[in-house]
């Protein structure tokens, strides 16, 4: 059981890899199906969008504000507004260097530096992008449960670590799917799918090991990863999900995986 082993970086390390495993699981899809809906694929990346939405704010935003209520009275907001937009700063400097495609984009509509690179790689760098966030809020969440501080608990992590499996086997489909359209075979294309969850257990450690060594930047620590995944959200997952043009299906979609990682979040937390 998770929740027995008590170092945090091993506890936010099995965690990561329990998504890791799930992107995998949504990645080997491509065995079954040859292609996925467009409407499915719109749903899905809804979903994962509002469960990242959801887990930005119980998950990480509201204990860095009480933390920092605890820490810096009267200056509760401080900590939590700088690590956001240093979240998102970081974030978007990252979009704007790492060459990745978006699913549905022509070649020619890669974003990042200039690069010969093939389309797959583009296409699993994109998702790998909205990986790091997540594998970096869950080691955070770990190492803030364990810094013993009242507004982080183990469950909150462990539900933080639930939710975002959850919305990772969509991602691997939106990777491995499209790529077996394009003529890719079913084994190249499972082996990119989760190839770009690979980041998040290296993620995941890290986060779990400097808020661990370095206790004072746990609020900042989860703002930033809040503001990070708020960025992947609007800039990345929002888009992808409204491209296929169910626009209302893709809304609503979201709408349920924010409900459904609030009441993870409230139930475990």
């Amino acid at each position: 059981m998770l929740t027995s082993i008590e170092h945090p970086v091993l506890q936010a390390l099995l965690a990561t890899m329990f998504i890791w495993g799930l992107t995998a699981i949504g990645a080997a899809t491509v065995f079954l199906f040859r292609g996925v809906p467009d409407r499915l694929l719109d749903a899905m990346l809804g979903f994962a969008g509002g469960v990242m939405l959801a887990a930005s704010y119980w998950s990480l935003l509201a204990p860095s504000i009480r933390m920092s209520a605890e820490l810096w009275p009267g200056l509760e907001w401080a900590p939590a507004a700088v690590g956001f937009v240093g979240g998102a700063v970081v974030l978007l400097g990252v979009d704007n260097v790492l060459p990745h495609l978006h699913i549905g984009e022509e070649r020619d509509g890669a974003e990042g530096l200039e690069t010969s690179w093939r389309r797959a790689v583009l296409l699993v760098l994109a998702i790998t992008l909205h990986n790091i966030p997540e594998g970096l809020a869950v080691g955070v969440a770990f190492g803030a449960a364990a810094a013993g501080m009242p507004a982080a608990t183990e469950g909150a992590a462990v539900a933080l670590a639930l939710g975002i499996g959850l919305q990772n086997f969509p991602e691997g489909v939106a990777v491995s799917v499209p790529l077996h359209r394009e003529g890719v075979s079913k084994v190249k294309s499972f082996a990119w799918g989760q190839s770009s969850a690979i980041v998040e257990p290296f993620a995941g450690v890290l986060g779990a090991a400097s808020v661990l060594w370095f206790r004072p930047i746990l609020p900042f620590a989860l703002a930033f990863a809040a503001g990070a995944m708020v960025y992947v959200v609007v800039e990345e997952v929002v888009p992808e999900a409204q491209r296929g043009g169910h626009h209302d299906l893709a809304t609503m979609s979201l709408v349920v995986g924010f409900i459904v990682m609030m009441i993870l979040d409230v139930a475990l937390g």
